[in-house]
């Protein structure tokens, strides 16, 4: 069994499997002419659940035919044109590289007696995003699991600075648009449900400050205490920016945290045309960025910034056998005295590659060109009377509902979209994303492929025509 063990005596046997399976992905990317097979889990479990684990198949190459009938021939492509479904981007080659890199060599970021130069690559590029952010010299941060994670240890750390001796008191205030993890983070924190204060969006999906305004006079009227507000660059239903400048003003004013999270927005850090729909970011306290959604990095790539690097040390803990509090002395510089997580993959790496291959410009190249996209969509269903868009998009998402001429039962309509997106996703020839708006279902576009066209926007319009107007057919077969 040490023949499977990675090291200086199987060095060949790694390079030929690695090898192998590179060259399976390789080969079924190139054979992909759809982004699902429209598989049912009904077909597939059976598939996973007779594998008996506890008789190994010894070979590689049989663990691949294996793999291929399990996984590959049926996984959800990403890289396809008419994947337009959730925040999944396409991957770049460098960034894959250097999956492969840190996969096999297994740095741990948590100190530097574990990863030496991995560690000052991370550092290196969160003060190179802190930078594009505007945080200032003051500002630090840590690679993360996600932007959950980066929103919670960003609400951590505005807890702890809100000094309140009584956290039922603290109240944070997120956009109605805003991310789940807001509230779940406010759950993990001890905080209860009543503590997240929900302030309404306009019909541009962007927080109103008016109503952010009367929420904070509110609660400092009624003797509690503003933790943290928690702007959103980039909501995941509908790519909205919220205000930036006059949220952190009434921040500044109120003398609470500000938090950004630009999970998605983030891509406009590269932007050469589109940088400015960010300003007031740099007036955050903390930011959340993920390199897997906007710079086109595999996951997880992701990031929690701030702008005092002293306030990190809400997030740290000495332990004698790993970090003890002499290395802070001797200025050893271990990540894991500002992360919320300890062994740590070095994730880093992808986007170190990235930029030192394509440059920044060459990231935001990219997605400029799925913004703009979102901008060629938006004409299109603009000028389809079988289409209700909500709002004309920020970043790169589209939501909208096929409206029938002939229905006109808001429910009837929801059951045809629900069936749209339902049966496309079973075709295999594109999958789409849903949510609600005003109560009622509607499908998403999330354009994060360069690769889509307006053309391929068009053809899955079509198809989700096609399918709703067969269930209404049905529907109406059935009821006469």
């Amino acid at each position: 069994m040490r023949s499977h063990l990675l090291n200086d005596l199987t060095a060949e046997h790694y390079r030929r499997s690695v090898t192998e399976g590179v060259e399976r992905v390789a080969a079924k990317l190139a054979a992909t002419d759809r982004p699902f097979t429209g598989v049912p889990v009904d077909a597939l479990a059976p598939r996973i659940e007779r594998v008996d684990l506890d008789r190994p198949l010894h070979d590689t190459t049989a663990v691949l035919d294996e793999l291929e009938e399990l996984y590959l021939r049926d996984a959800v492509y990403f890289h396809h044109p008419r994947y337009l479904a959730h925040l999944n981007c396409p991957v770049v080659i460098p960034a894959v590289v250097g999956e492969a890199v840190l996969s096999a060599v297994n740095s741990s970021l948590d100190t530097w007696d574990q990863s030496a130069g991995g560690t000052l690559i991370e550092r290196r590029l969160i003060d190179w995003t802190a930078r594009r952010i505007g945080l200032g010299a003051a500002a630090d941060g840590v690679f993360t699991s996600g932007g959950t994670q980066s929103n919670l240890q960003a609400l951590l750390l505005a807890r702890e600075e809100a000094k309140s001796d009584d956290p039922a008191k603290l109240r944070v205030f997120a956009s109605e648009a805003g991310h789940f993890s807001v509230q779940k983070s406010a759950k993990l924190l001890g905080l209860g449900p009543e503590s997240v204060v929900v302030v309404p969006v306009g019909h541009d999906k962007r927080m109103q400050t008016v109503a952010l305004a009367h929420e904070l006079e509110r609660c400092t009227r009624e003797g509690l205490i503003p933790m943290a507000v928690v702007a959103t660059a980039g909501t995941t239903d509908f790519g909205s920016i919220d205000p930036l400048p006059e949220i952190a003003a009434l921040s500044a004013q109120f003398g609470v945290w500000m938090h950004v999270d630009a999970a998605y927005g983030c891509g406009l850090l590269a932007s050469i045309e589109h940088r400015d729909r960010l300003t007031g970011i740099e007036r955050a306290d903390s930011v959340t960025v993920d390199y897997h959604k906007s710079f086109f990095q595999p996951v997880s790539s992701s990031a929690v910034l701030v702008r005092d690097a002293t306030t990190l040390r809400h997030a740290t803990y000495h332990a004698d056998y790993l970090n003890p509090r002499r290395m802070a002395e001797e200025r050893i510089p271990n990540q894991v005295d500002k992360s919320l997580q300890t062994t740590r993959r070095f994730d880093a790496l992808k986007l170190w590659l990235t930029l030192r291959t394509m440059g920044a410009d060459g990231v935001g190249q990219l997605f400029d060109e799925v913004c703009d996209l979102a901008q060629q969509g938006w004409r299109l269903l603009a000028a389809d009377p079988r289409f209700d868009v909500v709002v004309r998009p920020e970043l790169s998402t589209l939501v909208f509902r096929y409206i029938p001429s002939a229905v006109t039962d808001p429910s009837v309509i929801d059951r045809a979209n629900l069936y749209a997106r339902k049966a496309l996703f079973a075709s295999g020839d594109a999958v789409v994303a849903g949510t609600k708006a005003g109560g009622r279902h509607y499908l998403k576009f999330t354009l994060l492929n360069p690769e889509t066209t307006a053309a391929d926007i068009a053809a899955v319009l079509d198809l989700i025509a096609g399918h709703a107007e067969q269930y209404l057919g049905e529907s109406l077969d059935r009821a006469s």
